[in-house]
Protein backbone atom coordinates (compact mmCIF):
# COMPACT_ATOMS: atom_id res chain seq x y z
CA UNK A 1 0.00 0.00 0.00
CA UNK A 2 1.37 3.40 -1.06
CA UNK A 3 2.43 5.55 2.03
CA UNK A 4 1.08 8.58 0.63
CA UNK A 5 -2.67 9.28 0.18
CA UNK A 6 -3.89 8.97 -3.32
CA UNK A 7 -5.35 10.72 -5.84
CA UNK A 8 -9.33 10.25 -5.42
CA UNK A 9 -9.05 9.35 -1.95
CA UNK A 10 -11.18 11.40 0.86
CA UNK A 11 -9.04 13.86 3.09
CA UNK A 12 -8.35 12.31 6.16
CA UNK A 13 -10.08 13.61 9.30
CA UNK A 14 -8.55 16.01 11.92
CA UNK A 15 -8.92 17.67 15.10
CA UNK A 16 -5.90 20.03 15.87
CA UNK A 17 -3.99 22.91 17.77
CA UNK A 18 -3.78 26.34 15.72
CA UNK A 19 -1.63 29.12 16.54
CA UNK A 20 -4.52 31.65 17.33
CA UNK A 21 -5.71 29.57 20.21
CA UNK A 22 -8.48 27.43 18.16
CA UNK A 23 -9.00 24.04 17.66
CA UNK A 24 -9.88 22.74 13.98
CA UNK A 25 -11.18 19.77 12.22
CA UNK A 26 -12.23 19.26 8.90
CA UNK A 27 -15.29 20.04 9.14
CA UNK A 28 -14.53 23.89 10.01
CA UNK A 29 -13.84 24.48 6.37
CA UNK A 30 -16.76 22.56 4.69
CA UNK A 31 -18.06 25.83 3.43
CA UNK A 32 -14.75 25.75 1.10
CA UNK A 33 -15.29 24.77 -2.67
CA UNK A 34 -11.08 23.62 -2.25
CA UNK A 35 -9.54 23.47 0.58
CA UNK A 36 -5.25 23.30 0.57
CA UNK A 37 -3.91 21.18 3.30
CA UNK A 38 -0.41 21.58 3.27
CA UNK A 39 2.34 19.72 5.41
CA UNK A 40 4.76 22.96 6.94
CA UNK A 41 7.46 23.65 9.39
CA UNK A 42 9.17 26.39 10.96
CA UNK A 43 12.81 25.81 9.87
CA UNK A 44 13.22 24.20 6.73
CA UNK A 45 14.31 26.39 4.06
CA UNK A 46 12.21 25.29 1.14
CA UNK A 47 9.91 26.19 3.21
CA UNK A 48 11.20 29.58 4.30
CA UNK A 49 11.68 30.27 0.43
CA UNK A 50 8.73 29.83 -1.40
CA UNK A 51 6.01 30.86 2.06
CA UNK A 52 6.24 34.33 0.00
CA UNK A 53 5.11 32.27 -3.13
CA UNK A 54 2.24 30.21 -0.67
CA UNK A 55 0.96 33.40 0.44
CA UNK A 56 0.28 35.17 -3.00
CA UNK A 57 -1.65 31.84 -4.10
CA UNK A 58 -3.55 31.39 -1.26
CA UNK A 59 -4.34 35.58 -1.76
CA UNK A 60 -5.29 35.13 -5.59
CA UNK A 61 -7.69 32.49 -4.57
CA UNK A 62 -9.35 33.62 -1.31
CA UNK A 63 -11.97 35.27 -3.39
CA UNK A 64 -13.36 31.84 -4.88
CA UNK A 65 -13.38 30.65 -1.59
CA UNK A 66 -10.32 28.39 -1.54
CA UNK A 67 -8.89 27.66 2.10
CA UNK A 68 -5.69 26.87 2.93
CA UNK A 69 -4.60 24.98 6.00
CA UNK A 70 -1.13 24.64 7.19
CA UNK A 71 0.27 21.48 9.41
CA UNK A 72 3.26 21.23 11.49
CA UNK A 73 4.14 17.69 11.95
CA UNK A 74 7.74 17.76 12.47
CA UNK A 75 9.39 16.61 15.70
CA UNK A 76 10.34 19.25 18.22
CA UNK A 77 12.89 16.91 19.98
CA UNK A 78 14.15 16.73 16.00
CA UNK A 79 14.21 20.80 15.50
CA UNK A 80 13.50 22.44 18.50
CA UNK A 81 12.56 25.34 15.90
CA UNK A 82 9.46 23.30 15.72
CA UNK A 83 7.60 23.83 18.29
CA UNK A 84 4.21 24.96 19.04
CA UNK A 85 5.94 28.53 20.77
CA UNK A 86 8.07 28.91 17.70
CA UNK A 87 4.85 27.87 15.25
CA UNK A 88 2.86 31.04 17.36
CA UNK A 89 5.89 33.67 17.06
CA UNK A 90 6.29 32.52 12.74
CA UNK A 91 2.23 33.16 12.98
CA UNK A 92 2.83 36.87 14.73
CA UNK A 93 5.72 37.64 12.54
CA UNK A 94 4.44 37.15 9.13
CA UNK A 95 0.77 36.74 9.32
CA UNK A 96 0.32 33.99 6.95
CA UNK A 97 -3.31 33.49 5.38
CA UNK A 98 -4.01 30.66 6.34
CA UNK A 99 -4.66 28.51 9.72
CA UNK A 100 -1.06 26.57 11.32
CA UNK A 101 -1.78 23.51 13.16
CA UNK A 102 0.24 22.12 15.40
CA UNK A 103 0.36 17.85 14.90
CA UNK A 104 2.43 17.15 17.46
CA UNK A 105 1.22 12.94 17.61
CA UNK A 106 2.51 13.04 13.61
CA UNK A 107 -0.88 10.54 13.21
CA UNK A 108 -2.10 13.27 10.68
CA UNK A 109 0.89 13.47 8.81
CA UNK A 110 0.56 9.67 8.78
CA UNK A 111 -2.90 9.40 7.69
CA UNK A 112 -1.84 12.25 4.94
CA UNK A 113 1.46 9.85 4.01
CA UNK A 114 3.29 13.33 4.52
CA UNK A 115 6.68 13.03 3.06
CA UNK A 116 8.35 16.39 2.82
CA UNK A 117 7.75 20.23 4.07
CA UNK A 118 6.52 21.79 1.63
CA UNK A 119 3.67 18.81 0.66
CA UNK A 120 0.70 20.08 -0.80
CA UNK A 121 -2.74 18.46 -0.83
CA UNK A 122 -5.29 19.62 -2.75
CA UNK A 123 -9.60 18.75 -2.12
CA UNK A 124 -12.44 19.34 -4.81
CA UNK A 125 -15.81 20.19 -2.50
CA UNK A 126 -16.79 16.86 -1.94
CA UNK A 127 -13.15 16.23 -0.10
CA UNK A 128 -11.20 14.25 -2.89
CA UNK A 129 -8.15 14.37 -3.06
CA UNK A 130 -7.14 16.14 -6.63
CA UNK A 131 -3.41 17.32 -6.69
CA UNK A 132 -1.00 16.66 -4.44
CA UNK A 133 2.97 17.35 -4.47
CA UNK A 134 5.01 20.24 -4.90
CA UNK A 135 3.66 23.91 -5.21
CA UNK A 136 6.87 24.93 -7.05
CA UNK A 137 9.94 23.28 -8.93
CA UNK A 138 12.31 25.73 -7.35
CA UNK A 139 10.74 26.27 -3.49
CA UNK A 140 14.08 27.05 -2.19
CA UNK A 141 14.66 30.19 -4.59
CA UNK A 142 11.74 30.85 -6.07
CA UNK A 143 13.40 33.81 -8.17
CA UNK A 144 14.78 30.71 -10.07
CA UNK A 145 10.78 28.87 -10.33
CA UNK A 146 9.45 28.28 -13.78
CA UNK A 147 6.29 26.58 -12.65
CA UNK A 148 3.95 27.04 -10.20
CA UNK A 149 1.56 23.68 -10.30
CA UNK A 150 -0.58 24.33 -7.24
CA UNK A 151 -1.68 27.86 -8.75
CA UNK A 152 -2.11 25.84 -12.21
CA UNK A 153 -3.70 23.02 -10.69
CA UNK A 154 -6.29 25.34 -8.86
CA UNK A 155 -7.15 27.37 -11.95
CA UNK A 156 -7.90 24.42 -13.85
CA UNK A 157 -9.91 23.12 -11.33
CA UNK A 158 -11.72 26.64 -10.77
CA UNK A 159 -12.38 27.13 -13.84
CA UNK A 160 -14.02 23.92 -14.89
CA UNK A 161 -11.24 21.75 -16.38
CA UNK A 162 -9.16 18.40 -15.57
CA UNK A 163 -5.81 18.77 -13.96
CA UNK A 164 -3.27 18.58 -16.18
CA UNK A 165 -0.30 17.89 -13.76
CA UNK A 166 -2.57 16.37 -11.10
CA UNK A 167 0.52 14.74 -9.63
CA UNK A 168 4.03 15.82 -8.83
CA UNK A 169 6.89 15.29 -6.19
CA UNK A 170 6.99 17.53 -3.34
CA UNK A 171 10.33 19.12 -3.16
CA UNK A 172 11.87 19.85 0.45
CA UNK A 173 13.43 18.99 3.67
CA UNK A 174 11.71 15.65 4.69
CA UNK A 175 9.07 15.25 7.97
CA UNK A 176 10.68 15.24 11.06
CA UNK A 177 9.62 12.05 12.87
CA UNK A 178 9.64 11.68 16.29
CA UNK A 179 12.44 9.24 17.67
CA UNK A 180 14.11 8.50 14.00
CA UNK A 181 17.42 10.28 12.99
CA UNK A 182 16.37 13.97 11.06
CA UNK A 183 17.49 12.36 7.67
CA UNK A 184 14.93 8.83 8.26
CA UNK A 185 11.93 8.64 6.15
CA UNK A 186 9.31 5.84 7.03
CA UNK A 187 10.40 2.12 4.28
CA UNK A 188 7.20 2.69 2.13
CA UNK A 189 7.34 6.35 1.42
CA UNK A 190 9.01 7.36 -1.92
CA UNK A 191 8.74 9.37 -4.87
CA UNK A 192 5.20 10.00 -6.39
CA UNK A 193 6.24 9.90 -9.82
Amino acid sequence: MAFTLQLGAQAPRFSLPATNGQTYSLDDFSDAPVLVVFFTCNHCPYVIGSNEVTRSTALKFTEQGVRFVGINSNSAATYPNDSFDHMVEEMEKHNFPWVYLHDESQDVARAYGALRTPHFYVFDADRKLIYTGRAVDQPRDTSKMTVNDLDQALTEHLSGKTISVPLTNPIGCNVKWDGQDAHWMPEEACDLV
